[in-house]
């Protein structure tokens, strides 16, 4: 695998958009001249290979440098050109706007419906809050697709997109770079900024080269590329909070649908956000979806310097698969086909150990038969990723005339919006599949999150889908439900598909793969989608079903904190979906109380017991204060073992957790937002997965702790940490405080927790108890 990629950790130029060399202070000038000669270019006119000036020739900093109001390019405050929610995200970050302040929707923002579209649970709380949306979209001036229509990322693609554009959006895989559009997920917190006319604040970011050569073999796709840059930077963090920026040759030989099934799995890198270089390709893209102002030619400077470089050879990759349960987790098929055993036992040891649970088998074993071929129970193809008009067709030419079968495997297929479904059903490729024996859906995020297509316990699903951590696929283990998600590419899937299950390499079938034209129809999407951007009505009343709730009463920073460490999470990652479940849970999410008693359940289940213990000792703490009573016993006997003193009224009483390094996946507010409405005030980690995580804490008035890694064994479940001056810390901009750690049994222990990186708008927030307090005080 190794010799897949090659990573250049120390930076590189980029010569001429064509010729990338490593670390070039330690070439002359001649040398360089002379590298560039071989490659039929000469030298850029005067070049002054000043890294800090020629970093300002990237693509990606000239993007930032038109949407940054701070007037230098060490620090971002941007304004992005437009919004992208979900269901999902949509209605908690309406209900904050308006909290903070918000009248009209000030720069174009959709509302798509593609999450909790086909959902049943809890009744009519998914279309009430649909309504909501569209009525939000109607009185403030925003655009709404309705359910089944598009999913998110495929609907601004075809219609937002526009080279030299930055798009926020309240989901973490928000990634237009291929089409020349910076896409950044962050959580809701951050688009409502935008919405109160705010700004998107955060140092410089670094910026990484992917420097592309070659053109990919035939039965090689998209998915196969990602998943292979993916597992050689996810683990070691190469990328972690920079831009990727793809260039090179091998750009030119990729389709657009490719450039953008492999951008879309960037977010898997833990990149902030990503950039391509535009060519032809994609002015054709952009004039066949009617909107040809949207392009423009996009390259770096003659000489442009990058933080680091990513090398990838697409003639070497292989068709890939991501195995339980990360996509890093990467073999190529080839290899797993040659080592099953020996793999899938090291796989199923790690969940054992992931899960916590020795009983949990997941049968992967069990799948492979006496000739040492894989079984596979199910293949997904669908969303953002998997269902684009180029992956659905390959598949459909793999398996043209052939057949599913009629045993355990299913293939289900869900195009990403309905304009690419009926450009696949003009081609025949629908027919096609179907006639396979495969199911075509519409489009909806569902099996990508665990709300659609859930194997069976002991199930073992392929997908073309962005993730397959726990717990993804719809399983609930603590009910004794377990299956896994290996994520392939469509053309793989379908040609196991093909092979009556058995997991197979598309490189068997490249030679029927070859590319067909592509249609738009863009009167579906002016017939059925609420464009109201510029037209806000404010006799439009919002529609409120039983199950929207407003965000429960935040409190400011007391000027002390007491806080029960509710749960210790040791994992080398805790990914979002840990802290608060996808999939039907989701459902919830519009009522903030309800939602929270889910917070932990796949990883913690006593985890909400715990916080809502602490949260009424502080009930009770308050009430006392307000009435002049004296505090309650086991309120005043808690102090007394902490060591409290003071007014009663200084010191909060609440929760944190500990993980090593939380926040890795989803972009969903509500991993923080549980943590708040349960009475959380903090998070202590040894770092945080994303920066995405880590804002959306500070928006709910969390302060991001950081511990060092000396001091991981010194946190135990249900101890006491008190957190004295917490307050005047954070107002004068101190970077760590002392704490204590109270065991079960009295015992002391002091800490050191740092608090680095903390703006003054961040402090601000954390002071106020939360951004909608923030704006509020203002």
């Amino acid at each position: 695998m190794n010799d897949l990629i090659k990573l250049f950790g120390k930076g590189a130029w980029l010569l001429k958009g064509a010729v990338l060399v490593e670390d070039a202070d330690k070439k002359s000038v001649p040398q360089l001249s002379e590298e560039l000669r071989a490659a039929g270019l000469e030298l850029p006119e005067k070049p002054s290979f000043d890294k800090k000036s020629a970093a300002r020739g990237t693509i990606a900093a000239k993007i930032i440098a038109e949407h940054n109001a701070s007037g230098t390019g060490d620090d971002y405050r941007l304004r992005f050109d437009s919004l992208a929610s979900h269901d999902i995200t949509y209605v908690g970050i309406i209900q904050t706007a308006l909290a903070s302040g918000m009248k009209k929707f000030p720069v174009p923002y959709v509302m798509t419906n593609c999450h909790n579209s086909l959902c049943a649970v809890g009744g009519t709380i998914n279309e009430d809050d649909h309504l909501f949306g569209l009525s939000a979209a109607k009185k403030f001036g925003g655009e709404f697709v309705p359910a089944h229509l598009a999913v998110i990322h495929s609907y601004v693609r075809e219609m937002m997109s526009g080279c030299g554009r930055m798009i926020l959006g309240s989901d973490s895989h928000t990634r237009y770079g291929a089409l020349g559009t910076m896409g950044v997920g962050e959580g809701g917190p951050e688009l409502v900024k935008q919405l109160v006319g705010r700004t998107y604040d955060l140092p410089r970011a670094d910026v990484a080269a992917v420097y592309l050569t070659g053109a990919p073999k035939p039965g090689v796709g998209p998915q196969d590329v990602a998943l292979a840059i993916i597992g050689a930077v996810f683990k070691n963090g190469f990328v972690k909070n920079k831009v990727m920026e793809f260039v090179g040759p091998g750009v030119s030989k990729l389709p657009v649908d490719f450039r953008c099934g492999v951008d879309v799995m960037t977010t898997e890198t833990a990149c902030w956000s990503s950039v391509w270089r535009t060519d032809e390709k994609v002015e054709e893209y952009f004039n066949i979806h009617g909107r040809p102002d949207a392009y423009k030619r996009l390259d770096p400077d003659d000489a442009a310097w990058y933080d680091a470089a990513i090398v990838v050879e697409l003639d070497k990759i292989k068709p890939m698969v991501a195995l339980p349960f990360h996509p890093s987790c990467v073999y190529t098929i080839d290899e797993l086909s040659a080592n099953p055993h020996e793999i899938l036992e090291k796989v199923e040891e790690d969940a054992r150990r992931k899960l916590e649970n020795p009983k949990l088998d997941l049968g992967l074993t069990e799948k492979i038969d006496e000739n040492g071929k894989i079984h596979v129970d199910q293949g997904i193809i669908a969303g953002c990723s998997g269902g684009t008009f180029d992956n659905v067709v390959a598949a459909a030419q793999i398996m043209k005339g052939r057949s599913t079968g009629s045993g355990e495997f299913a293939l289900s297929i869900y195009p990403g919006s309905q304009p690419a479904m009926l450009a696949l059903t003009n081609n025949g490729s629908i027919a096609d599949l179907i006639e396979a024996g495969a199911v075509v859906k519409t489009a909806f995020c569902g099996p990508c999150f665990g709300a659609g297509d859930t194997p069976a316990n002991r199930g073992f699903s392929i997908r073309h889908t962005t993730r397959n951590f726990p717990n993804r696929e719809g399983s609930k283990p603590g009910e004794g439900q377990i299956s896994s998600v290996a994520l392939m590419d469509a053309r793989s899937i379908a040609a196991t598909a093909a092979n009556g299950g058995v997991l197979t390499s598309a490189e068997r079938y490249g030679e029927l793969l070859h590319e067909m034209p592509y249609s738009f129809c863009g009167d579906i999407y002016k017939k059925k989608v609420f464009q109201g951007y510029g037209k806000g009505d404010d006799d439009v009343e919002l529609i409120y079903g039983p199950n929207i709730k407003p965000w429960p009463k935040v409190w400011p920073l007391a000027e002390n904190l007491l806080l029960m460490m509710a749960s210790v999470i040791t994992d080398p990652v805790t990914t979002t979906d840990e802290l608060i479940p996808s999939g039907e849970t989701s459902s919830l999410r519009s009522n903030p109380i309800k939602l929270a008693q889910f917070a932990l359940s796949r990883k913690d289940p006593l985890y909400v017991k715990r916080a809502k213990e602490a949260e009424q000792l502080d009930i009770a703490r308050r009430e006392a204060v307000e009435k002049g009573k004296p505090l309650p016993c086991e309120v005043k006997k808690l102090f007394e073992i902490a060591g409290v003193s003071g007014a009663a009224g200084e010191t909060m009483i609440g929760s944190l957790i500990f993980a090593v390094k939380p926040g890795d996946g989803s972009a969903r507010e509500q991993a923080a937002s549980s943590q708040k409405v349960l009475g959380g005030q903090a998070n202590i980690a040894e770092e945080y997965a994303t920066k995405r995580y880590r804002s959306n804490l500070i928006n709910w008035g969390m302060i991001p702790f950081i511990a060092d890694k000396g001091d991981r064994d010194k946190f135990e479940t249900e101890q006491w940490v008190f957190i004295p001056g917490i307050r005047k810390a954070v107002a004068g901009g101190e970077d760590k405080v002392e704490a204590q750690l109270i065991g079960k049994d009295g015992a002391k222990k002091k800490i050191t927790l740092a608090m680095p990186g903390l703006s003054e708008d961040d402090r601000a927030v954390i002071l106020a108890g939360c951004l909608m307090n923030h704006y509020a005080n203002e």
